[in-house]
């Protein structure tokens, strides 16, 4: 059995390689080989890695358990939008630290309504998942920071969502009623629309 074999096959910290018995000369040399390629800020991953990794979300995961897709990242997700954002956009609770991540834009969102309409998907190649905000409540985000994303963006999201089945103007009201700045601006889009 190798040095290598005794990496984790998904991606590891530094940390994680001297826990596995890799000193950090070692883990350099493997890198310097191509043995180990580095994914992100002091993330690393085998080169005989067997699944593609999601290198952009990994990272991220990693680094941020309760980091959450939100934003015009969300709706890239579920298809509410052809904007093709040139970052990652992921919320933390309010008074989360916001680790180095390349290609991410981090946003703090309140803790007291972080976790409504928040599922988790997994991060292809690894043992992570990343959070993520419902269409429901992702479209709301983006009517009550428009400033951020652009009046435009959340319109064309909102009429992509509408014609869905089982898309409910309700839902949409009712996170609107419990989040900040998003109630009026939802409510006259609505009305807009229909």
């Amino acid at each position: 059995m190798g040095v290598v074999d005794i990496l984790p096959a998904h991606p590891f910290t530094a940390r994680e390689a001297r826990d596995a018995g890799v000193t950090e000369h070692r883990l350099y040399a493997l890198l310097n080989d191509g043995v180990l390629e580095r994914i992100g800020h002091g993330l690393y991953q085998r080169t005989d890695a067997e699944y593609p990794v999601d290198l952009d979300l990994a990272p991220a995961a990693k680094r941020a358990p309760r980091a959450t897709l939100c934003l015009t990242s969300a709706l890239a997700h579920h298809g509410l939008t052809d904007t093709i954002p040139h970052w990652i956009d992921l919320a933390l609770p309010r008074g989360t630290r916001k680790p180095r991540v390349e290609n991410v834009r981090w946003h703090l969102f309140d803790v007291d309504t972080f976790d409504i309409g928040r599922s988790t998907i997994p991060v292809l190649g690894t043992p992570f998942s990343v959070g993520i905000y419902s269409p429901e409540r992702t479209i709301v985000d983006c009517f009550r920071l428009r400033d951020v994303t652009g009046y435009e963006i959340a319109i064309e999201a909102l009429r992509n969502w509408l014609p869905r089945r089982g898309s409910n103007p309700v839902a949409l009201l009712n996170i609107a009623q419990q989040l900040p700045r998003a109630q009026t601006p939802v409510r006259d889009a609505l009305n807009y629309l229909s």
